[in-house]
């Protein structure tokens, strides 16, 4: 018989509550996107800013104080940006649901390998399930003729991906996820100026509706999900993180196709079902 204590309990709500809030992510961004409300860089921009005013604000409500790490943090910051930037500039060509499909399903890839660096038991069970899934993410991205998708932006959601992956697996280390996360994004905002710098953004356009999406996006979806996400890492195995990440790509895909209306295709719908049972034997447990 399977029990769940008060323990488990709550981390599964926290665990929900977070995967929720990664999918939505992908559909306030496409819905930026696609209306043409603002560019891609913008949508990154703002969506950090705002995220790092947001934590700011929490943090300095519990602490009266701000406390911005100088010697910590970079690497998750620039993961954070890596993967925010190439996670906008995917979507352009991308649907939300392809998308996220396609980025969770790197992270799982990335955060498998690590979990074999970190000596975690993985068994026979798990093994099977993994292969399930990515024959699943195989499936949809195997060339078609009906099959139209640009390879480039395929290559963008692969670097988010990976980005997205350590910056995961370097968050099983925090002790404290608001102020870890508020580093993060403080510090991946200056990144993102460091880039606008660098490359002398010329096709930029906002609108109200646009800078709305990237508040919504920055201060709810991203700095309050974040921060539950570091909150579950530290409980929770990288294999099991990874694979339980599996489950964004299949709440965005049914949002995308209620609010974005995106067609749900064969091909999609055969792959999102190989995934859901890889995800099934993955982490069901009698325990």
């Amino acid at each position: 018989m399977i029990t769940i204590n008060k323990e488990t309990s709550n981390l599964l709500i926290i665990t929900i509550f977070s995967l929720l809030f990664l999918a939505l992510n992908s559909i306030l961004c496409k819905a930026a996107l696609v209306n043409n409300y603002i560019d891609a860089y913008s949508f990154t921009f703002y969506r950090l800013f705002f995220g790092a005013i947001t934590l700011i604000l929490i943090y300095f409500y519990n602490h009266k104080k701000i406390k911005i790490s100088k010697n910590t943090n970079w690497l998750t910051s620039f993961m954070l940006f890596v993967y925010a930037l190439c996670f906008s500039y995917g979507y352009i060509k991308l649907d939300a649901g392809l998308g996220t499909l396609l980025l969770f399903g790197i992270v799982q890839i990335v955060m498998l390998i690590s979990s074999f660096f970190h000596k975690e038991k993985i068994s026979f069970q798990k093994v099977i399930g993994m292969f399930v899934a990515f024959f699943g993410l195989a499936f949809l991205l195997y060339p078609r003729e009906s099959l139209d998708i640009s390879y480039f932006h395929v290559f963008l959601m692969v670097l988010s991906g990976i980005a997205w992956a350590v910056y995961s697996i370097l968050g099983k280390r925090s002790v404290d996820a608001i102020s870890n996360t508020m580093d993060n994004f403080v510090k991946a905002t200056l990144f993102a100026i460091v880039f606008y710098l660098l490359f002398n953004m010329s096709d930029i356009h906002l609108s109200l509706n646009g800078i709305g999406l990237a508040f919504i996006s920055g201060s709810i979806t991203s700095a309050i999900g974040y921060v539950v996400w570091y909150k579950v890492l530290p409980k929770i195995q990288i294999i099991t993180a990874s694979v339980i990440q599996l489950f964004v790509p299949l709440i965005s895909i049914i949002l995308s196709v209620i609010f974005l209306n995106e067609i749900f295709t064969f091909e999609l719908g055969i792959s999102t079902i190989i995934i859901s049972l890889g995800i099934l034997l993955t982490i069901f447990s009698r325990k």
